[in-house]
This record gives C-alpha cells, structure tokens and sequence, in this order.
C-alpha cells in the first residue's frame, strides 16, 4: 500500500535494539574465537620446531679415557734463596791497585778478586822484625849474665838479691820477645790481607769499587756480593691443610722430590728434593714455610727469583684417566656427557680426584675407554645425538703419564 508524503510514520512498528546488539556479540565472539584458535595453531608450530633440531645431531669433539698412574702434586709459591751470600768487603785501609775478577763470572773460595798497596804493610813486617831482633839479643845477654851470677852465688861471691834480680829481667826479656813476635805475626797478617779473596764459591755480582779508589775498613757497600749458585735453595710455602701428609712422607724418610717452574708456570727450570721443614705455622696466613735445595748445574735459577713449586708428594696407581675438559659441573657435583654406541649421550655423574695440568683421575663413575665429549657441549642434554667431528684427539693429554 503506497503511502503519501504527508503519512505520519510513528505509527509504523519499530524493530526491537537488543537484537542489534546479540548480532554484534555474536559476530565478535566468533572473531575472538578465530584469532584463539590461530594463535594456538602457531603456538603449536612454534612449539614443535625445537624437536626438530632436537633430531637434528650436534657435532662434538670427544677423547676417550685411560687406564694409568697419576702423580699427585702440592703447588706452592716460592723464592730462590742462595745458601750464602757475602759482601766482599776489605780488612784494611789503602788504595786499590788491582781487580781480578770479571763481573759476573764464577770464582772460588780462596781465588784472589783485588789487590790493595801493600808497600805501608811490608814496612810494618819490616819495622816488627827490627823489634824482634833486638829484644832477643837482650834477652840472650840477661840470660848469659843470669848464668854468671848463678856460678857466682854458688861461690858465694855474690849476693842472692842480685842473682834474683837478674832472674826477673830474663823473664821480663823473654815476655817483651813473645809480644814482638805477636806484632810480628800481626803485621804478616795485616799484610796478607792487602790481597782479598774469595771467602766462598759463587758467582760474584758487578763491581761497586773502581781500581784507584781508596778502601776503607769501614765501608758499607764494600767491594762486590758473592752469591753461591751451586747448590742454590728454594724457599716456598704450603697450606697446613697439606702439612699431615707432607709430614708423614717426610718422617718416613722417603725423598720428595721438588720441581721449579717459572713465574707462568710453564717452563721448568730445575729439579731438587725436599731440605727442611720449618717448625711453626704462620698464622696470618695459615701456610709453612719449607725449603728445597737444588743443583742448579745449568745455573737457570737466581737468587730472589720467584718460581711456581710442584712438589710430588705420591703417585696415583691404576686410575680411570680423563681430560679435564670433559669434566662439566652442575648443582648436583660434576658430571660428563658420555657417548654411547649409538652416538646418543647420556649425563653421568662421576668423582674426580687429583688432578695433574689437563689431566683428572676420575676416582667413581667412568671406566676405560669411555668416550666424553671434550668441545661441544653447550647444546647436550640427556638422550641428544651428536656427531663426531674430531676422531684424532689422543685419548689423555702427555702430561697424565707418571713418571717412574
């Protein structure tokens, strides 16, 4: 029915608002709920990569264990000590008319090393001699006189006062001979020292006195330091935990034998054995002092040269050997990733023991030529493939074989 345009259209009936409003809610539900499903959808995709690289093998480095003996080492810190180290100094005064020695070179006990002028030490000789003399030709007359009044008092032609008189200048003659020939032999001695020598064997450091110069008794510095070399000491020090089992070595008189290794503690400079055993610990730092001589045939070590010390103290027999790099650590101690034939891991726990450079007795857990993973293994978890990459790796570093 058509309507014309002056038709009031209130009077038509009007379709209900809650219905737009349910069309609305369903059509946002149904769009909430297709974006869950597709985030849930790529969340599971995501969520399924990380086992596809799980199947995927890591490549690894491995080595494989070894039975063998292992020496067990204390390290310690250490300072070479010369056994003896003297100043060369001068007895007497003068002028240094002559070095004979090189600096630096070896001497020995006894070599002459300078001269001083010996010429107001000859006059003195000679002026003690001239002394000597004359008071023995006194005495020798007072003793021939002594024999004259001793025929004469048997005469009774002398008096006895005299006789006895004459008795006591002999000995007073005979007491101012034995002086002389004190200062005699003091002269001698004062002369003998115009030349110095070498009170110890050693090698002798840089000159601190030039020829010309006059020499006193009294300097400090004096002319050169000798220091002996051969054998030459280390004094190094330990912590007392390591003191029981140092001791019971040590009482049992077996030889420790001592290496000297250089500040990076990678060359090694010389082998000794162990000499003493200080008697008290020092508490401020809670270590003992000991001290290990050395031959030094090669002279490689100086003194107050600072050396790492390793001190064999037993040897490890029949142990499962491993390199330290296999060696991983978690809350629950440490542990390895072992390969297994199928080239799956499998996390065991293991005990290492001592340890020697890249080498670690494994004391539970590990047998011979198991096979660890030594590079790699950042991304191993129980039950992950790998791969071998590197089959050429020696089964333990050299430094594990112990020495007979």
């Amino acid at each position: 029915m058509a309507m014309n345009k002056d038709q009031d259209y209130s009077a038509l009936p009007r379709r209900p608002r809650w219905r737009w409003a349910t069309i609305l809610a369903l059509l946002a539900a149904a769009g909430g709920y297709y974006f869950y499903q597709a985030g849930r959808q790529h969340q599971e995709n995501a969520d399924s990569r990380p086992n596809q690289y799980e199947n995927t093998p890591v490549s690894v480095a491995v080595a494989l264990t070894r039975q063998g003996d292992l020496p067990i080492y204390l390290n310690g810190l250490g300072t070479v000590t010369p056994l003896h180290t003297v100043t060369v100094r001068s007895r007497v005064d003068g002028e240094l008319i002559r070095v004979a020695f090189t600096e630096g070179q070896a001497v020995r006990q006894g070599e002459l090393l300078a001269e001083i002028d010996p010429r107001p030490y000859q006059v003195a000789v000679q002026q003690a001699e001239g002394q000597l003399l004359r008071d023995e030709a006194l005495l020798k007359n007072a003793e021939i006189d002594q024999d004259r009044y001793q025929t004469l008092l048997e005469q009774d032609s002398i008096a006895a006062q005299q006789t006895a008189t004459q008795a006591a200048l002999v000995k007073q003659y005979r007491g101012t001979v034995e002086i002389d020939r004190a200062q005699l032999d003091n002269a001698k001695l004062q002369l003998s020292y115009a030349r110095i020598t070498a009170p110890v064997s050693g090698r002798i450091g840089l000159r601190l006195v030039d020829q010309g110069n006059m020499v006193r008794v009294g300097d400090v510095n004096g002319l050169a330091v000798i220091t002996q070399v051969q054998p030459i000491s280390v004094v190094f020090t330990l912590p007392e935990d390591d003191i029981p089992a140092v001791m019971r070595r040590w009482r049992s008189g077996d030889t420790l034998v001592i290496d000297a290794y250089d500040r990076a503690g990678q060359q090694k400079l010389a082998s000794g054995k162990l000499l003493a055993v200080d008697n008290q610990i020092d508490a401020s730092t809670g270590t003992l002092k000991l001290k290990a001589q050395f031959d030094n045939e090669d002279r490689t070590l100086f003194a107050n040269q600072f050396v790492n010390i390793k001190m064999r103290l037993d040897t490890l027999r029949s142990a499962t050997l491993a390199p330290s790099a296999a060696i991983q650590h978690g809350a629950n101690g440490a542990f390895v990733y072992l390969v297994k034939d199928d080239n799956s891991i499998t996390v065991r726990r293991v005990k290492p023991g001592p340890a020697d450079g890249e080498t670690v007795a494994i004391l539970e857990g590990l047998a011979s030529n198991d096979k660890l993973v030594i590079d790699g293994a950042d991304k191993l978890r129980e039950g992950s493939q790998v791969k071998v990459i590197d089959k050429t790796k020696p089964a333990v570093p050299a430094t594990g074989k112990a020495a007979n």
